[in-house]
């Protein structure tokens, strides 16, 4: 059987845990990753990855994710003692540990603790492809999905992603006509992660201005707060329930995305994932 040396990659981003949630936002954009190892010294510290910046920095309290995040440790919103896996850990068994725990991304440990590389649920989806099982996308996708309309607050957007317990939500029109996602990506990219207090309480603000007398005078300026077309990802990609499994992952693959809704007669009714290629791996342990 295929081994995580096998799949990993190497070597891995990292960043130290004083340093700040800004910088690792930074380096997740400009190396196209979403997550990073966090490190205090030699030792490994925890992971962060773009759901941390964009879920943890959105809750209201402590009171320091009120604070800029070029102002907040990375320490703060990380995940401590992470999961690891050995490098002859079989792949299925390392799709086992992720889709047991919910989680997209293992680091790679040696037995003297020295962090080798991490494999991560895209590695997966190439495993997956070379695999090419005979399934289709209708026997592995997840029903049932989570839509906003594309006029919806980025504060209800958050919401549903929380209370749904969603990685992403499907944008529609009026007509339910799919138009975009949203994923952590997009809200981690936005910087919307921890202005949502602000979005709450500044829909009016005062702005001074200049008057001909010169003396300062002031007027109300209304504000139109941020909502979910403004950062979605947009053309969608769609896929149907019985198109190979194969195919649709080679789209996720070659278009760096992470799931693709599914649809049927014009409705949605499904959402094809690297989740749900991580637990169908993860069933051939």
């Amino acid at each position: 059987m295929s081994k995580v040396k096998d799949y990993m990659q190497s070597p891995v981003y990292v960043i130290e845990k004083e340093e700040p949630v800004q910088r690792a936002r930074n380096l997740m954009l400009k190396h196209y990753i979403s997550r990073l190892l966090v490190m205090d010294g030699d030792r490994l510290a925890g992971i962060v990855t773009k759901h941390d910046i964009s879920h943890r920095l959105g809750q209201a309290a402590p009171e320091w994710r009120r604070r800029p995040i070029s102002k907040v440790p990375v320490r703060l919103v990380m995940t401590e003692r992470p999961i690891t896996i050995y490098p002859g850990a079989t792949v299925e068994q390392a799709a086992e540990i992720m889709d047991e725990n919910g989680i997209d991304g293992l680091p790679v440990e040696r037995d003297e603790g020295e962090i080798v590389g991490i494999i991560t649920s895209r590695d997966l989806i190439s495993y997956f492809v070379e695999m090419n099982p005979d399934s289709k996308v209708g026997d592995l996708m997840a029903q049932g999905v989570v839509s906003v309309h594309r006029h919806h607050t980025l504060d209800h957007v958050l919401e549903e992603m929380v209370e749904n317990g969603v990685d992403r939500v499907v944008v529609c029109e009026d007509n339910a006509t799919p138009v975009g996602v949203i994923t952590h990506t997009n809200l981690a990219i936005s910087g919307i992660s921890n202005s949502k207090d602000e979005m709450k309480s500044k829909n009016i603000k005062m702005a001074r201005k200049e008057n001909t007398a010169g003396r300062k005078g002031y007027r109300y300026v209304k504000e139109v707060p941020m909502v979910a077309e403004d950062i979605m990802s947009y053309p969608i990609m769609f896929t149907n329930p019985n198109v190979g499994a194969v195919d649709a992952a080679k789209i996720l693959l070659d278009k760096e995305i992470c799931g693709l809704p599914v649809v049927d007669d014009e409705k949605v009714v499904g959402f094809f994932s690297t989740r749900d290629i991580t637990a169908e791996v993860a069933r051939w342990s």
